[in-house]
């Protein structure tokens, strides 16, 4: 099988050519999700006992980069896919032996709120619920969905993979932006999950994977989270560049559309700025990775992973921001991939793994401690 970047080159003529029709149906099409798979996404983080990589995260970056370029919403759903592997590692062993039974390449999505009960009962626990914005769930495999479970002296949250004939997807996905994920509800109804396909959310938070054998299921998750979902921006803020950077060429370098001296500046000014904001973003997110490939990552390294995320989102969005306002009026126009570049930049920037206020009280709390 060739390298994931390699092979993504293959899928990213397909992305592109099926982005706009994505948007319009609210979910990517077959072919394209075949080919996410095949490209080695789902299998990126798995055990390489059951046939996977176990691949780094610097190895994901320019990938999903790259199938950002062409479609932004086939990128976040491969960083999903390939993050949601790696989650599925945290479950005990004989979870993990059932989800990959058929291969490394199983297509496992993430309901990564506790918004389900799970009840204990003989042999594991019957679990209910309704979680929203799950990408790409039409055409998952499995699910791990968070619940809360009875405990001690409160609840806690536990994460529970499921088999797609367990549960049911609802039609909820209307948006402004990242249409074409699907990201529906799912919805379950009193379904038995046995003891071996469940596991603490702590168990994935502190990076203790059982049976690890690969540095990339020892990271604790707060040092890599944001990863998943700010390199898609960094996709759509390159593929808004260079839907950008022809047509103002064309402006500075001469011809019927020449603009004047005294505005050259100001054009020029744009692209050189909004280059470099991606460029640095893609340094921050960058060293995010290296350092969770390096391992034994630090209490502090973990806060500062998720304010470099979150910082690396705002700067993309102010880049892309930048390019649309000063492509004028064409820009809105519905065949124009800017405009869509643009909504799905801040649609995807808006998760709540990329807000800046939470990631940099945690990391100034860390730094003002010493440690």
């Amino acid at each position: 099988m060739p390298d994931l970047l390699t092979a993504t080159r293959d899928v990213v003529e397909l992305a592109a050519k099926n982005a706009a029709d994505a948007e319009i149906n609210r979910r990517l099409d077959p072919e394209v999700v075949r080919g996410v798979v095949e490209a080695g996404f789902a299998r990126h983080f798995v055990p390489t006992r059951f046939g996977g990589r176990a691949a780094t995260f610097t190895g994901l970056i320019e990938p999903v980069a790259v199938l950002g370029e062409a479609c932004v919403s086939t990128a976040w759903c491969a960083s999903l896919t390939a993050a949601l592997g790696r989650m599925t590692a945290y479950l005990p062993g004989e979870g993990q032996a059932e989800v990959w039974s058929d291969g490394p390449d199983a297509l496992i999505v993430g309901a990564l709120m506790p918004l389900g009960r799970a009840e204990p009962t003989d042999g594991g626990w019957r679990l209910s619920g309704s979680w929203p914005f799950v990408s790409i769930v039409e055409y998952s495999d499995w699910a791990l969905v968070c619940a809360m479970v009875p405990g001690a002296d409160r609840p806690q949250p536990w994460f529970f993979a499921v088999p797609r004939d367990t549960y049911r997807v609802a039609d909820t996905w209307h948006t402004m932006g990242m249409r074409g994920t699907g990201s529906n509800t799912l919805i379950l109804d009193d379904v038995f999950v046995p003891t071996g396909r469940g596991c603490s959310r702590e168990s994935i938070a502190s990076g203790d994977a059982v049976a690890a054998e690969a540095i990339c299921h020892t990271v604790p998750v707060r040092a890599v989270n944001g990863l998943a979902f700010a390199v898609p921006v960094l996709g759509a803020a390159r593929g808004a560049a260079a839907a950008w950077t022809p047509w103002v060429a064309e402006k500075l370098t001469g011809g019927p559309n020449a603009i004047s001296a005294l505005d050259r500046g100001a054009y020029e000014q744009t692209l050189a700025r909004a280059h470099g904001e991606i460029d640095a973003a893609q340094l921050l997110l960058e060293r995010v990775a290296l350092v969770a490939d390096a391992g034994n990552v630090t209490p502090l390294a973990v806060t500062r992973g998720s304010r470099d995320c979150a910082l690396a989102a705002e700067t993309l969005v102010a880049a892309t921001d930048r390019l649309f306002t000063t492509a004028g009026t064409r820009a809105q126009a519905e065949n124009n991939p800017l405009q869509r570049f643009w909504r799905d930049a801040h649609a995807a920037a808006s998760h709540i793994g990329l807000q800046f206020g939470t990631a940099a009280s945690a990391y100034a709390a860390r730094l003002l401690a010493g440690r």
